[in-house]
């Protein structure tokens, strides 16, 4: 077998030893967030970053502590998130939100359909829920159809380079199917949401900022999908099927009283895109490299499926595929573990880091197929603001392994790993080689 070794020789940073050594943002520091955890949760559970708020003069302070991440994220009143500012800066311009420059239609969706903690409740309830929520089991049938299509590819050959071949497309061929897509079309929308999510990978520091540049080609290749969701959009009004934008352009919005516009439409579709790829790649990939590890997992749930479920959480748990975000703001003067954090900050919540936070769970960096409360983790979030697409994702990575553990016996990496990881704030490899023997 060939075995992972540390990459740290890999990286433009040097492994951090000290806390003048820790950086999350610059490149190459996702090689050593772990060991950078460790660190600030010993020396700096509250590190602040001077100048790095979100107005001129105010500070940005990464929280890495579960029980301070999961109070701010339950409570969207005192700590607002950074969109619902925004969606503020819209509606008190005064100008209609759809003729602001440099305004995605998600954000111009996000301003009319729910400003509100309310709306955003109702919102999830009415319009994202019966498909990508709790309601998601009604895909169980197609996502088994999307894993077995992908595995049928390879599962002759004993070897599969899994991001590329499994890990990556799963999720967009399930989003394509959900929305109501053609299938033939999945290379273009993983192109636009490759797009979406250029802040996310390239942008610097923990605002994730893209230069004017890289912002003018995002909004231009956008622009396609924008177009692209509308023709559907209008064809669906006409000849609605059994898919989210079908019902989308038909249902009455009980919270507002009325049919959504093609507008809105299209910035709930542009949400479930930005939304419905990531997580689930990268925890799908994490989990191979997991199983890599720890071949006895790998037996334990071949043999007993209803571990599954523990499997797929604790290892979200263990390897969040989304590590931080930048994402809510101190609306009155705070205190976090004994540090003053004054109004006005931006909070960086790192997730990663509170997943693995030994205050909250015991051997926090073992993965226990019998810990209680098992999807306790901050993975999708907490409170009235939780990921939407959980329930699907949730759906996605079971499924996905169920499939897999069918129809393969075992498990390891293949030659030609570097285990290298791509810029931004996700953690995955770029690739990932395995060998697989094929079940009898």
């Amino acid at each position: 077998m060939s075995a992972k070794t540390p990459n740290h020789h890999l990286s433009e940073m040097r492994c951090p030893v000290a806390l003048e050594d820790v950086d999350l943002f610059s490149a190459g520091a996702q090689e050593h967030w772990y060991e950078a955890y460790e660190i600030l949760h010993r020396e700096a559970p509250v590190h602040r970053l001077p100048g790095e708020g979100l107005a001129e003069g105010t500070d940005g302070f990464i929280l890495t502590k579960y029980e301070d991440i999961a109070k701010v994220v339950r409570d969207p009143e005192r700590f607002r998130p950074t969109l619902s500012i925004a969606v503020d800066q819209i509606l008190s311009s005064g100008a209609a939100p759809e003729d602001l420059p440099k305004t995605n239609a998600m954000m111009v969706s996000m301003a009319t359909l729910r400003p509100t903690i309310e709306l955003w409740r109702s919102h999830r309830q009415e319009l994202t829920d019966p498909w990508v929520g709790p309601g998601a089991n009604r895909h169980l049938e197609m996502i088994t159809r999307c894993a077995d299509r992908l595995i049928d590819a390879w599962i002759d050959k004993g070897e599969v380079e899994f991001v590329a071949e499994f890990a990556r497309p799963l999720p967009q061929l399930v989003m394509a199917n959900v929305l109501g897509f053609p299938l033939e079309d999945v290379p273009r929308l993983a192109e636009w949401g490759t797009a979406q999510v250029a802040a996310f990978v390239y942008g610097k520091g923990h605002r994730n900022i893209l230069t004017k540049q890289q912002t003018a080609e995002q909004f231009e290749l956008l622009e396609g999908f924008k177009e692209y969701v509308n023709d559907h959009v209008q064809d669906k009004r006409r000849n609605p099927e059994d898919d989210m934008i079908s019902f989308l352009a038909q249902v009455t919005y009980g919270a507002l009283g009325r049919k959504l516009t093609d507008l809105e439409i299209n910035g709930v579709v542009y949400a479930m895109v930005i939304g419905g790829l990531e997580t689930t790649q990268y925890a799908l990939e994490e989990q191979a490299q997991l199983l890599c590890e720890q071949p006895e997992i790998f037996e334990q749930i071949k043999r007993d499926r209803s571990k599954l479920r523990n499997f797929t959480e604790e290892s979200m748990r263990l390897r969040s595929p989304t590590q931080g975000l930048s994402t809510r703001t101190t609306s009155q003067d705070e205190i976090f573990q004994g540090v003053e954090v004054p109004k006005g900050s931006l909070l960086h919540l790192r997730w990663g880091a509170a997943n693995i936070d030994a205050d909250e769970f015991d051997c926090p960096l073992e993965l226990r197929l019998d810990r209680k409360a098992v999807s306790r983790h901050l993975t999708f979030s907490h409170g009235p603001r939780v990921c939407p697409g959980a329930g699907i994702s949730r759906l996605e990575q079971v499924t996905a392994w169920d499939r897999l553990l069918d129809r393969i016996d075992r498990l390891e990496y293949a030659p030609g790993n570097t285990f290298m990881h791509q810029p931004g704030i996700m953690l995955g490899t770029l690739e990932l080689h395995l060998k697989f023997g094929k079940a009898a």
